[in-house]
């Protein structure tokens, strides 16, 4: 299975900007996805994470009310919404899948899509 994020880019600080990550094969509604970021320099985070049906969503902290994660298990593609994007947003973007129901750790994800740039100039 491949895992092959887009939709990143150069944007304007208080823009918005949609990721999207689709699946190349296997039953993806039998996984959770989750979405980490990484700053340069910093250690990878979760972004925010959805479950298979998609019951239970998560936010980290720093992106709630901002973010909004969903997916469309017919097309196989989990979708990370972002709008009112800060410099500090800036970060390489990846997804992920996960056989845990409620994954929240880094820890719980095993197969993992390459990344795509996000950009946020003030």
């Amino acid at each position: 299975v491949q895992l092959q994020a887009s939709g990143g880019g150069l944007v304007q600080d208080g823009t918005s900007l949609r990721l999207s990550c689709t699946a190349s094969e296997g039953s993806f509604s039998d996984y959770a996805m989750g979405w980490f970021r990484q700053a340069l320099g910093k250690e990878r985070e979760l972004v925010a994470a959805i479950s298979r049906s998609p019951s239970w969503k998560y936010y980290a902290d720093s992106v709630k009310g901002r973010f909004t994660v969903s997916r469309d298990n017919a097309k196989s593609t989990v979708y990370l919404q972002m709008s009112s994007l800060k410099p500090e947003d800036t970060a390489v973007y990846y997804c992920a899948q996960s056989r845990a129901w409620n994954p929240a750790t880094e820890q719980s994800y095993d197969r993992w899509g390459q990344g795509t740039l996000v950009t946020v100039s003030s």
